[in-house]
C-alpha cells in the first residue's frame, strides 16, 4: 500500500520538535489537520500550547523548512495556526506524557 501525500506530511512533521518543550508537533497534539490538493499544496492547521508562546515563529518556520527538505514533492505550503480549539494536555499522545513526565 503507497503511502498518501498526507501520511508523508504527517510522518515528516514529528521531526519537527518544539523548542521548549522538547517533544515533536504531532506528539504534543499541536496539528489539528493537513490537507493537500492535486497541485501538491498542503495547508497544515495546527496550533501552540499557549496564545504566547515565544517559539511560535520558529515552530512554524521549521514545519516549512522540514517539508520543503523531506516531502520535495510538495509545491506550496501553508501553516495556518488557529486557537480554536484551545490546545490542553490532553491532546498529547501517552509518549509525549511520559516524556514530560505529566501523569493522567
Amino acid at each position: 500500500m503507497s503511502q498518501t501525500l498526507e501520511d508523508k506530511v504527517y510522518a515528516n512533521l514529528e521531526a519537527v520538535i518544539d523548542p521548549e518543550l522538547g517533544v515533536d508537533i504531532i506528539n504534543l497534539g499541536l496539528v489539528y489537520d493537513v490537507t493537500t490538493d492535486e497541485q501538491h499544496n498542503a495547508v497544515i492547521t495546527m496550533t501552540m500550547t499557549s496564545i504566547g508562546c515565544p517559539m511560535a515563529g520558529q515552530i512554524v518556520s521549521d514545519v516549512k523548512k522540514v517539508l520543503a527538505t523531506n516531502v520535495p514533492e510538495l509545491n506550496e505550503i501553508e501553516v495556518n495556526v488557529v486557537w480554536n480549539p484551545p490546545w490542553t494536555k490532553d491532546r498529547m499522545s501517552r509518549f509525549a506524557k511520559i516524556a514530560l513526565g505529566i501523569r493522567d
